[in-house]
């Protein structure tokens, strides 16, 4: 089951790209372009919102606090090109877990999407969504995380390399990871493998 992420950003180039990114990344992604359409689309529990602070007709700043009013502790990130400390101490005041800074680095804003979904005890989780991998897919992320690239998997498995990346790729999406590593240390956190 994947994770459903809320975007919302009046800009449609970096909306685009954010889309992107988390979709590549194995999220479900769902956009919206002012405050007032966010807070509709909140109200679908999503698993995560990262928000711009300047919106058109609600601020990002109101769309937090008008979450938290409603008692919704969904994990919240503020991406804003407004980093002043001013914003930040409202924003943590008001409930929000982190903030990213424009222009976006995706492998910050990635990382930082992890961590607070990895923190929430009210995001979904693998272990909620009942992951479970084929023998296959067992076999070739315990190699990896044996520290073994995908040619090194080929050959000692005996298929192509090309196999063992479907396989990899298909362990990462049911994890809701982005990295090869991370999908082996969920495993061996989950009990999927052993350590």
């Amino acid at each position: 089951m994947r994770r459903r992420i809320l975007c919302v950003e009046d800009d449609e180039a970096i909306a685009e790209l954010v889309h992107e990114v988390l979709t590549e990344a194995g999220f479900a992604v769902d956009l919206a372009a002012s405050g007032p359409e966010g807070l509709a689309k909140a109200g679908d529990r999503p698993d995560a919102v990262i928000c711009d602070i300047d919106l058109p007709g609600l601020g990002g700043l109101d769309l937090l606090r008008s979450v938290r009013e409603a008692g919704a502790q969904v994990p919240f990130i503020v991406l804003t090109a407004f980093g002043e400390r001013g914003n930040q101490i409202e924003a943590r005041r008001l409930g929000c877990d982190d903030f990213v800074t424009k222009p976006v680095d995706f492998e910050l804003l990635l990382a930082v999407l992890h961590n607070v979904l990895q923190r929430s005890p009210h995001a979904a989780r693998p272990e909620a969504a009942g992951v479970r991998l084929t023998e296959r897919e067992r076999e070739i992320v315990t190699w990896v995380a044996r520290g073994k690239s995908s040619a090194d998997i080929a050959a000692i498995v005996g298929i192509s390399e090309r196999t063992v990346n479907f396989h990899v790729d298909r362990v990462m999406r049911k994890l809701a990871v982005s990295t090869r590593m991370q999908a082996a240390i969920a495993c061996i956190r989950l009990g999927l493998i052993a350590a």
